[in-house]
């Protein structure tokens, strides 16, 4: 496996030469925070956490993910971006018990849960770090050399084929593996008892209802686009089209803090939160990498208990996962 350290521009590194900033950056790359949330957790005033995200955000380095409401209160969520893991052996600390492994792309249940079975393993010589960006910015990287791993379930609208299509398009030159995670079904999800009986995208244009989208270059946003345009409803008449979040997580929990009645997700999320779901498509998600590294050791652990029936079993209770090609190799 070889180390990511493909960096053509160093400018932002400068960026980085102040210790605080790098603390900062340290702890948005395990997970989305607030200003507030950065300055209790750094000691620093919040005036102080904010001038120092802003000299992040200005160097391509953190991106805003999520907006709140919060009794009344505006509260951003801001995440590294896919170029903070270019920097990944600055930013990390040196560890000479674990190599890291970088997977972007979609956000999924399974692969969160993949992530924290290798994590938590005795002895385990990995560890594997998950950024959601979406599908396309995933292959994107793995493309440029900032991931070992892309996540995706791109749908084509010509073929009706997942991600292979894509994959093609991007890496016309370059042996490219790809492995089926699971299949998935993705739905409305909905308030609990479905009150407002939302059943179909349509609903989503009524003047009663207010949705919650994913970020543009998700394969599920893409899907949503899709929809849209056949059934001719334009963006302008969906309430919160251009409200989004990064992860079907954070949609779930828009419809249960009744930020939004609805939003397009995973099954799995939905059931998480115990909310409401309607089934629309079951899709195939694949995970992608260089065709070379199928014999690293590091990739067959990982794929060995991809395949475990354990492991199936644990994804089957997530809810929505359907697991008799997981693991299969399918070629591009």
């Amino acid at each position: 496996m070889e180390s990511i350290h493909n960096i053509e521009d160093f400018s932002h590194i400068k960026t980085l030469a102040d210790a605080r900033r790098l603390m900062i950056l340290r702890h948005l790359m395990a997970e989305a925070m607030t200003v507030s949330k950065l300055g209790q957790m750094l000691d620093m005033h919040p005036a102080q956490a904010r001038h120092h995200l802003k000299q992040l955000e200005n160097a391509g380095l953190v991106d805003l993910v999520e907006t709140r409401i919060v009794r009344g209160f505006v509260e951003k969520y801001y995440r590294a971006r896919a170029q903070a893991f270019q920097l990944q052996e600055l930013i990390l600390p040196k560890s000479t018990e674990h190599r890291f492994i970088v997977i972007l792309g979609s956000h999924d249940l399974a692969l969160e849960a993949l992530a924290h079975k290798i994590n938590h393993q005795k002895n385990s010589a990995i560890k594997l770090l998950l950024l959601p960006t979406g599908s396309l910015e995933g292959l994107v990287a793995l493309r440029q050399g900032t991931a070992h791993l892309a996540g995706c379930h791109l749908i084509d609208a010509d073929s009706g084929e997942y991600n292979l299509p894509y994959i093609r398009h991007l890496f016309p030159d370059r042996e490219i593996g790809v492995v089926t995670l699971a299949h998935r079904e993705q739905g409305l999800i909905v308030a609990d008892g479905n009150p407002l009986q939302i059943q179909s995208i349509d609903d989503l244009a009524r003047k009663d209802v207010s949705m919650i989208n994913r970020n543009p270059g998700s394969g599920t946003r893409l899907w949503v686009d899709r929809q849209l345009q056949k059934i001719g409803l334009p963006e302008e008449a969906l309430q919160g089209y251009k409200r989004i979040v990064s992860t079907h997580t954070a949609v779930a929990d828009a419809v249960e803090r009744g930020v939004a009645n609805a939003g397009i997700g995973i099954r799995a999320a939905a059931s998480e939160r115990h909310l409401g779901f309607i089934p629309l498509f079951e899709e195939r998600f694949d995970l992608v990498l260089q065709k070379r590294d199928f014999q690293n050791k590091d990739f067959q652990n990982i794929f060995n208990l991809l395949v475990s029936l354990q492991f199936r079993r644990d994804l089957e209770k997530l809810g929505g996962y359907q697991t008799a090609n997981t693991g299969n190799q399918i070629e591009p």
